[in-house]
């Protein structure tokens, strides 16, 4: 045999061989799908872990939401009942309304200058000032705008 027989005898042989080597075997394949599908399936699993995680996260942080809330409306509800009872108007009248019952006195106490002014002169009865005295429109308005004294 020459050598050209050798080479053409021994050509087709080598891609067989190749494809051989390259071709995967029926177990291999079905191993492959197997590895595949458990991987989908951890990785399907692992995040609906995760998203149960954070929805039990969501749930605690809405049902303590939900009793502050809760707590809260109790006390508002408690407040609107004093507000619309007779005790609440009394007291408003008494602190913030300055209105006085039949036979009483409404006594306003005026701040003192110095104690140097009070021992050298003598209070006169006369001058002590009943009611406070009444701002003027600007000044009304100018504590209504703003948390202020307003400008002298």
């Amino acid at each position: 045999m020459s050598v050209e027989t050798r080479q053409q005898t021994q050509q087709p042989t080598r891609p067989e061989s190749k494809r051989r080597a390259r071709q995967l075997s029926s177990t291999q394949v079905m191993f492959a799908i197997i590895i595949a599908i458990g991987l989908m399936l951890a990785i399907n699993f692992s995040t609906r872990i995760l998203a149960d995680r954070d929805l039990q996260t969501i749930k605690t942080t809405v049902e303590n939401e939900i009793e502050d809330l809760r707590r809260e409306q109790t006390e508002l509800i408690s407040e609107r009942n004093f507000a619309q009872s007779d005790d609440y108007v009394a007291l408003w009248a008494r602190s913030e309304g300055r209105m006085i019952r039949e036979g009483e006195i409404l006594v306003v106490p005026v701040p003192l200058r110095s104690t140097l002014e009070i021992q050298s002169s003598p209070i006169e009865l006369a001058e002590a000032e009943t009611s406070l005295p009444r701002p003027e429109n600007y000044q009304l308005w100018w504590s209504l705008f703003f948390d202020s004294e307003p400008p002298q």
